[in-house]
């Protein structure tokens, strides 16, 4: 269901930004923002994304910088400690918190993600599995990096071969977050009428679907992470890996690339993934999809509350 834009000095509104990595999704964000204020709204952004949640992983992760979260205060970023685990109960609860509360207080709320699975955490009332327990994503953290995603892969395939057929091989997170629920007995088939592709939300909510042609959201991902790479996102992931990083933290991506090294390996892992999120995009119900193909965010911003 969505909610009117019309009429956002009026009542509180909520809208939910989902997109690849690099497409735009903060800048869009903040034109919104612009304009909500300039009708007499008060909008506030409410990440929803796996890593942006880790105090000292902001250049890594793309936490809006202090310029950005001038324009537009953002809820739910930098406030884990970096040895510390997340899952996306936790972040669930937190997520339906912060939105009641913004809303009860007359505020437009912009939900802003790249995870697909955080945002349908934020936006709807998902039955989760608890995290494992102490030491099992240790182990699987510890084996993806001896043998890597596919060789894990294989294993799932040989474990549970209709969990390893949805699962993208080099997809690290559902791959050894599936290995964790095999060891506790706990992965099952899922139900025919799966949560995550209903239309049902907490709240009225219009979802937004940002996307960019191919080759276009490809040099806007290589000119991101070149400038993460100027902004200190080396060192940061250095200091990050000496402060002794969870390993929830330590699947952001470019994590273990960069402490190796190897920049192209980052880029290429991150065109990977804008793929992944293209691909869940598509599952969305209703969603609006709004194409950023040689656009500014301003006009694109003009466009969602014309």
């Amino acid at each position: 269901m969505r909610a009117h834009t019309d009429r956002v000095a009026d009542e509180a509104q909520l809208l939910a930004l989902f997109g690849p990595t690099g497409v735009g999704k903060t800048d869009v964000a903040i034109a919104v923002a612009k304009r909500i204020r300039a009708r007499g709204g008060r909008p506030v952004a409410v990440s929803a994304d796996a890593l942006q949640v880790y105090e000292g992983l902001e250049i890594l992760t793309g936490v809006p910088d202090k310029a950005q979260r001038a324009r537009l205060e953002h809820r739910l970023v930098s406030f884990r400690p970096i040895d510390a685990r997340f899952s996306v109960a936790e972040y669930g609860q937190l997520a339906h918190a912060e939105i009641d509360a913004l809303l009860g207080a007359g505020a437009a709320v912009i939900v802003v993600g790249g995870t697909g699975l955080y945002l349908r955490a934020a936006l709807a009332e998902l039955t989760l599995r608890p995290p494992p327990p102490e030491g099992v994503r240790e182990h699987w953290q510890a084996e993806l990096l001896a043998r890597g995603p596919q060789a894990l892969h294989a294993e799932l395939a040989r474990a549970a071969p209709w969990a390893a057929e949805t699962i993208d091989p080099r997809d690290r997170h559902r791959i050894v977050r599936a290995l964790e629920l095999h060891d506790q007995g706990a992965l099952t088939p899922p139900p025919k009428a799966s949560q995550l592709w209903t239309s049902e939300m907490r709240r009225p909510t219009r979802l937004v679907g940002l996307v960019c042609e191919r080759e276009e959201l490809y040099a806007r991902i290589d000119r991101r992470v070149d400038a993460m790479i100027a902004a200190g996102a080396v060192e940061e992931v250095r200091r990050a890996d000496a402060a002794g990083a969870s390993q929830t933290a330590r699947v952001a991506l470019g994590f273990q690339e960069l402490l190796s090294g190897d920049i192209e390996a980052m880029k290429r892992r991150t065109r990977n993934y804008a793929r992944r999120q293209l691909t869940w995009m598509r599952k969305l119900p209703a969603v609006e999809i709004v194409d950023m193909t040689g656009r500014t965010a301003e006009s694109v911003a003009e466009q969602l509350l014309r």
